[in-house]
């Protein structure tokens, strides 16, 4: 059993539009995102915020998707990923953005491989990639920070390492209509 975070609450402000539910193959982004986590994880929680609704519509079928409406989207990104630890119940989790379509299978495969009393960052000290994979005892660490920290200084704080994998799925996310 390994859950999944996926952050899906934002406003898309760079991209100019809502970026989650654009065409992305023969489905959106956000479909891609999660099918490719579920090909190796049990389970996606999904943290909604922005148009959740259409979310909660749109996967509440699925029983391998828990959806977590972070009422609070505004406060960030960090305030999203505080409600999804919440609801891990695996021992080790792994952190993927909703907007990062082109990572693999394998990717998961890799870093699960290398799972430790550590975190784990695909990529290395200079470019750090996602997804990103964590032990449960960092959760604490995460809900215990306050609303306006952020992710990477709880990460950076934390014993953590590094998996050198070359893939360029691990850096791509689509902020911008340029990269879409």
């Amino acid at each position: 059993n390994i859950d999944c975070i996926i952050p899906a609450a934002g406003l898309s402000s760079r991209m100019g539009q809502w970026k989650l539910m654009l065409a992305y193959k023969n489905h959106t982004i956000l479909d891609e995102c999660i099918e490719n986590a579920l090909s190796f994880c049990s389970r996606v929680i999904l943290v909604t915020g922005y148009n959740y609704q259409q979310l909660v519509q749109r996967y509440s079928a699925n029983p391998a998707i828990k959806i977590v409406v972070n009422e609070n989207y505004e406060l960030g990104m960090f305030s999203s990923i505080q409600l999804g630890v919440a609801a891990v119940e695996s021992e080790y989790f792994f952190i993927c953005h909703g907007d990062m379509p082109c990572v693999k299978q394998d990717i998961y495969q890799q870093l699960w491989r290398m799972k430790g009393d550590y975190v784990l960052f695909p990529g290395d000290i200079y470019q750090k990639g996602h997804p990103v994979l964590l032990p449960q005892t960092v959760i604490p660490l995460i809900t215990n920070m306050y609303i306006n920290g952020s992710m990477k200084q709880v990460l950076n704080d934390c014993n953590h390492r590094y998996l050198l994998i070359k893939d360029n799925g691990i850096y791509f996310d689509v902020d911008t209509p340029e990269a879409y």
